[in-house]
């Protein structure tokens, strides 16, 4: 949510900002857009605060995840896995920013600039205080396999990051095609992903199956220019939690893909990394469901206490996304170093569950102070458009981030080193940044 007048001219405090925000906010803004992302970015954070289960076994300390020591929670990410909803989202609001960018040549040619500064200046200070952690650690001689599970745990979120930024970038590619053939291009990228499937698992080509993360998402992406397009009436959404239910019978219990929506140690095969047409299935089942209720949710959100809640949570979205679990790992650490206290509990039992609020209570404790300290780094870039670089110095920035930030999403920010530290993954980071968001050429 931004806005364009002065801060002089705003109240002091973030909900009054954010109240005074809601009450200019023009009527034909779609608030069920910013509504589902607030929504989305919640059950991204209980979800993985339920998924790692801290555990002391044999003396050691283990991040265990609850979908392998309780299989019947793998059914529970069919609600909790909601990328598919982030990049709907993501494709309705790309496709408005630029749609008006483009009308204007000095803002089409900073747009990729401005569209990334918010995604990824906040990853600056994230990997910054983790390669700090890491190198304290490993001085303290915390063992290398901890300080690896404990820092890729916390940099899961950059996963999804690293390819929504692709993504991002590009817009006026996947609009240009979006205006030539329209709803065709989703069906042509649904079937890609079909394809990729078919010859991945039937021909044993695993390898093949990277390649959907662009036909996957690319595909969920442009069906936010679809909703963007107009209003869509009930029968549409119907028809996509009908096509979506029938797909996921078909894979999970004729084909016999994976139940769990996210990656399940142990299991052979992800439906999310890479992605199978399973997340196709559940995108479809999840966005003909907020589809159906946007109209109630819409008029609600007419009312203004409920939208200026909307508006703070979209202004820090990105800050509660990338530091959630690091908050969970801060207050697994302090009870290692209370004796273990809460962790002897085997993850799942009955105690353990019973337990979860109190444990969600502490992580929401720690997280405010996160986001509020590293707020700052999530507004957009307020420098002067001379200063904001073009499309193809933005677009190499974002690559170069996203490599670093891969590096350390397969293992961690520590290394085998003389520093402990992942030296290389962080520079690449720093420099992707700085190379996507300040002109140089």
């Amino acid at each position: 949510m931004s806005d364009t007048t002065s801060p002089d001219t705003m109240p002091k405090g973030m909900f009054a900002a954010a109240r005074w925000a809601a009450e200019r906010t023009p009527e034909n803004r779609n608030r069920a857009v910013d509504f589902y992302r607030a929504v989305a970015i919640m059950f991204v954070v209980l979800g993985h605060w339920l998924l790692v289960a801290a555990v002391i076994r044999g003396g050691e300390v283990e991040l265990a995840i609850l979908l392998a020591e309780q299989p019947w929670t793998q059914y529970a990410t069919w609600l909790f896995q909601v990328m598919p909803v982030f990049f709907f989202v993501g494709g309705f609001s790309n496709s408005l920013s630029w749609s008006s960018a483009r009308k204007d040549p000095e803002k089409a040619r900073i747009w990729a600039s401005t569209r990334l500064a918010r995604l990824l200046k906040p990853t600056v200070p994230l990997v910054l205080v983790w390669a700090v952690l890491a190198f304290i650690a490993g001085k303290m001689g915390v063992s290398p396999d901890l300080i690896g599970a404990a820092s890729q745990a916390a940099l899961v979120p950059i996963w999804f990051l690293a390819v929504y930024i692709v993504i991002t970038v590009a817009v006026p590619v996947t609009m240009a095609v979006w205006d030539r053939i329209g709803f065709l291009s989703v069906i042509l990228l649904a079937l890609g992903a079909i394809a990729v499937d078919t010859i991945a698992f039937s021909m044993d080509q695993q390898w093949l199956r990277w390649s959907n993360y662009g036909f996957v998402w690319l595909a969920v992406h442009q069906l936010g220019y679809w909703w963007r397009g107009n209003d869509r009436p009930t029968i549409y959404a119907l028809a996509l939690i009908a096509l979506g239910v029938a797909w996921l019978y078909v894979l999970i219990a004729q084909l016999g893909f994976p139940v769990g929506m996210v990656s399940v140690p142990g299991e052979e095969i992800s439906n999310t990394r890479p992605p199978t047409t399973a997340m196709l299935a559940i995108g479809c089942v999840q966005i003909g469901t907020i589809l159906l209720v946007s109209g109630p949710v819409s008029a609600w959100l007419r009312n203004t206490r409920p939208w200026a809640w909307v508006i703070l949570l979209n202004q820090m979205i990105m800050s509660v996304y990338l530091w959630h679990i690091t908050a969970m790992i801060g207050i697994i650490g302090f009870a290692v170093l209370l004796g273990g206290i809460g962790l002897e509990m085997a993850p799942g039992s009955g105690l353990w569950w019973a337990l979860r609020p109190v444990w969600v209570g502490l992580y929401v404790l720690f997280l405010i102070p996160l986001v509020l300290i590293f707020l700052r780094f999530e507004s957009g870039s307020r420098a002067a458009r001379e200063a904001q670089p073009g499309p193809s110095q933005s677009i190499a920035g974002a690559l170069v981030t996203c490599g670093g930030l891969v590096m350390m999403a397969l293992n961690g920010i520590g290394a085998a080193n003389a520093i402990g530290v992942n030296w290389i993954a962080v520079l690449l980071v720093l420099a992707g940044v700085g190379l996507a968001t300040k002109r140089v050429w």
